[in-house]
């Protein structure tokens, strides 16, 4: 690329930045006042990590708290996807695979070999869950990137977070992942195996604290950067990408990883003692 034309590229993206910039000030004084803040930013990051006062009812029957409806949104699009490739992509899949086809095969590719390099004995009930859980992790992080938009009980409009940022969420797929290792040793080892896992009784504390502190961390700091007029333009938009997309990568692995390797440690025959 020649000099002449990276200038001019630069000069567009500064042109549309200050486009930019321009109609938010320009709407800003059509509207008149600022927009009201009816929450103080201490309430705001309160909120974001107990879901004591923003709750969305659940068809009238149970005030919850906003994950919730994220995570059966969530569970319902990758059901419908699932649902939709199985019937009509798979039946057409080709010896020489399309781009699409490629990328499936690229995705399961890896689950599986994450499954079998770390329990070459017991894999294939493995390999289907880290499957599962990575990509109900990945798509639940990018999530709350769409902007969804909830009413609260309290006629308040809220976007919809990332299921996981909410604590509960985070244990359940904690304990889940745990029982999974778990049901890895019986197989492997029966009673032995049960002991084995046992050892390890924080494991699901860890890797659900460690799912739930990472997605909360990027939620505050983007509802930080939110919050305050001054920073509010531009920054939130690369703020929010960027922490999301780190997010969704980094605990897609940590987790499908952690998994594979305790699963695989449990589930290991152990060869009987001579007497």
């Amino acid at each position: 690329m020649s000099k002449k034309k990276r200038v001019t590229g630069l000069v567009v993206w500064l042109c549309i930045v200050v486009a930019l910039l321009v109609c938010r000030l320009l709407v800003g004084i059509w509207v008149g006042a600022p927009a009201v803040k009816h929450e103080s930013i201490k309430e705001v990051m309160r909120d974001a990590v107990l879901h004591e006062s923003n709750k969305i009812s659940l068809l009238g029957m149970k005030d919850v708290n906003p994950a919730l409806i994220s995570a059966f949104t969530v569970t319902a699009v990758i059901l419908l996807f699932a649902v939709v490739v199985r019937i009509f992509v798979i039946p057409k899949f080709q010896y020489v695979p399309g781009k699409f086809q490629f990328l499936l095969e690229q995705m399961v590719g890896y689950f599986d070999n994450l499954a079998k390099s770390n329990s070459p004995h017991r894999n294939k009930f493995l390999g289907a869950y880290v499957f599962a859980a990575g990509v109900y992790i990945f798509i639940g992080t990018l999530f709350e990137l769409f902007g969804f938009q909830g009413v609260t009980t309290k006629g308040m409009s809220i976007a919809l977070p990332a299921p996981l940022s909410d604590i509960n969420a985070a244990l359940s797929l904690g304990c889940l992942s745990y029982l999974v290792i778990l049901s890895g040793g019986i197989a492997g080892n029966g009673l032995r195996g049960v002991g084995s896992t046992l050892k390890d009784f924080s494991l699901p504390i860890s890797m659900s604290f460690r799912l739930f502190g990472a997605l909360l961390s990027g939620l505050l700091v983007t509802e930080l950067v939110y919050y305050f007029i001054q920073l509010s333009f531009i920054l939130p938009v690369v703020v929010g990408i960027l922490f999301t997309l780190l997010h969704a990568l980094i605990q897609t692995y940590v987790l499908t990883m952690l998994t594979a390797l305790f699963y695989g440690e449990v589930s290991e025959p152990h060869e009987k003692t001579k007497k």
